[in-house]
């Protein structure tokens, strides 16, 4: 293996949502593969907690991922930092609303679909516009196995990351070959996010819809994400990458 192709030295990435699970994991990794990291989220306490926790002069901005001004102070400030944007990871998600999507209260549909949807394309057509278009780069979009599948309870959600896949392979089309655009499709990995899934006794019985017996980790996902932004991939782009264990090969089961 060429871990040459790897290595992100003098590229500068910035990942929304860094300051905790599969960001915060995905932020680490870059940094220790050499690049100069930005993270963003909601609260700037967290962010600064989870910028001194992954080091390597990993630095933070806190906003609002769906507010579409303070995604561009973050950009500003991120090329402003380290002089460009040559990695872009859209991390950063939310899921306000539980239950039949016939039933969902359209504020809250409006929310899902504001920082699942709507948001990574702010923060690609800023990055692109501002940098990648001249310099090229990579974007990776954090979807979910649940885009390819309906709920009970996530089916809002999950609508979303379904137009995310696509929202990838549309704007790989559109961005190539300037700009490689890819996606990840984790299925449960142990998240404060995702902890009403896996939490207490409900860990085991959902390791047992996976092959391999247990539950992602964000290490995981952020292992794949790094390959995905480096030069190891140079040769893949407006793909979904499905990361849950080989749950989505079991017959006839439900994740």
């Amino acid at each position: 293996m060429d871990d040459a192709k790897f290595d992100l030295t003098g590229r500068v990435a910035l990942v929304t949502g860094g300051s905790r699970g599969i960001g915060k994991a995905t932020a680490a990794r870059l940094a220790n593969a050499g690049a100069k990291v930005m993270i963003s989220s909601r609260t700037a306490e967290t962010c600064e907690q989870a910028a001194n926790e992954i080091g390597h002069g990993c630095q933070w901005r806190a906003a609002n991922v769906g507010n579409s001004e303070q995604a561009e102070q973050v950009v500003d400030a991120t090329i402003e930092a380290f002089g460009g944007v040559d990695i872009l990871i859209n991390n950063a998600a939310t899921n306000p609303y539980a239950g039949p999507v016939i039933d969902a209260d359209i504020p809250r549909w409006d929310k899902t679909l504001q920082v699942n949807l709507t948001a990574p394309l702010v923060w690609t057509q800023l990055a692109w516009h501002k940098y990648m278009k001249t310099k090229g780069g990579a974007v990776v979009n954090v979807a979910s196995v649940g885009g390819f599948l309906t709920s009970k309870h996530i089916g809002s959600y999950n609508i979303t990351k379904t137009a995310l896949m696509q929202l990838t392979r549309q704007l790989a089309a559109e961005l190539s070959p300037h700009v490689r655009v890819n996606a990840v499709a984790p299925g449960i990995v142990k998240t404060d996010f995702a902890k009403f899934l896996w939490e207490g006794d409900k860990e085991i019985k959902a390791a047992a819809n996976y092959p391999l017996n247990r539950l992602g980790e964000v290490d995981d996902i952020a292992l794949a994400i790094l390959f995905l932004a480096s030069d190891a991939s140079s040769w893949i782009t407006g793909q979904t990458h499905v990361l849950d264990g080989g749950g989505m090969i079991k017959f006839g089961e439900e994740l």
